[in-house]
């Protein structure tokens, strides 16, 4: 996901190389949650939690990666849900602060959108509230209601 106009001087000049190394050479061109491969579409199990098969392994996978120890002895076709598009691998802060990459870039993982939504869900709900609790507080000062 490009990086909004107003947020850009907080990261790196050489921005688009780290993130280039931190998701091909460190990660190997993998989600490093739940090893989702970049640039492919999944084929994913309805109702389950992040259920996938990684066709390079021929095996299903669970959302974090690992091998299922009993996969599904048989799966329906209406039980399949192929991605929309191509997983495509962020770079992410794990400590949600662009500007700090840590010491050989160990604050920097490589995700796949459905791991960089979880990993940011709490985040959001802080800037959430944050911006709902501005806005009252903008609305306070300037209607003269203090409810």
């Amino acid at each position: 996901m490009p990086i909004r106009p107003e947020h850009r001087w907080l990261y790196p000049i050489d921005w688009p190389e780290i993130s280039r190394i931190v998701r091909f050479k460190r990660a190997g061109g993998r989600c490093e949650h739940c090893q989702r491969p970049h640039g492919r579409r999944v084929a994913q199990l309805a109702g389950t939690a992040g259920v996938w098969w990684d066709a390079e392994i021929r095996a299903w996978r669970d959302g974090t990666g690992r091998r299922l120890r009993q996969p599904p002895s048989f799966v329906s076709l209406d039980a399949i849900r192929m991605t929309r598009r191509p997983v495509y691998l962020a770079t992410a802060h794990l400590n949600h602060d662009p500007t700090f990459s840590g010491p050989r870039w160990r604050n920097l993982a490589a995700l796949c959108p459905r791991c960089h939504m979880i990993h940011d869900a709490p985040e959001h709900r802080r800037r959430r509230w944050w911006n709902a609790f501005r806005r009252r507080a903008l609305g306070d000062l300037f209607t003269g209601r203090y409810t």
